[in-house]
């Protein structure tokens, strides 16, 4: 049997395998870990410190080793596509120009809240790409797909995973591209 994985150093935060501790993440993402290629990381964090600004402030993780997921509803004509878009908390998502353009919309935004929540099944501020419904696009920018370990929202604002790149890149509907995140002005 294989020597289990070090847990990562990142930040101030104890990190064990999420596959042993599915009671701290949302249940869909509970459902999606066993499936995944390689182990994954959760760490307990308080719900407050969910956002990504506060998160980096209180647990010292480098905004770089942390990647939003943000939920975008496209349309064209009465066709609504739900798709998630992750990037680095160093940048934001295009989501007017190369997210719409790539799922052939007329018009792309960021999706309600209520229905961002209802559609993924998880909590706002935790909604992640693992776990989402199969027929989501999950756009994954090429600089996360490269980052040995990201850290992104659980399904739940109470903790967050730590992730390999190649992992996310790997999902169910991912598709990786170049210049989806785009810097912060």
């Amino acid at each position: 049997m294989a020597e289990p994985l070090p847990a990562p150093q990142l930040g101030t935060l104890t990190w064990q395998p999420a596959a042993e501790h599915l009671d701290l993440l949302g249940a869909p993402v509970a459902a999606a870990v066993a499936s995944l290629t390689e182990p994954v990381w959760v760490a307990a964090i308080d719900d407050d410190a969910a956002d990504t600004a506060a998160f980096t402030d209180v647990y010292e993780v480098p905004l770089t080793a942390s990647a939003n997921c943000v939920v975008v509803a496209a349309r064209r004509s009465a066709q609504t596509t739900m798709a998630a878009c992750l990037v680095l908390a160093t940048t934001r998502a295009d989501v007017n120009g190369l997210v719409r353009r790539h799922l052939g919309a007329r018009k792309a935004s960021f999706a309600p809240q209520d229905v961002a929540v209802a559609e993924s099944g998880m909590a706002y501020g935790g909604i992640t790409p693992i776990g989402l419904p199969a027929d989501w696009p999950v756009l994954v920018d090429a600089a996360v797909a490269a980052s040995d370990l990201v850290v992104i929202g659980s399904g739940t604002r109470g903790s967050k995973l730590a992730v390999p790149g190649k992992v996310l890149a790997a999902l169910p509907g991912a598709e990786v591209l170049e210049g989806l995140g785009q810097p912060v002005d």
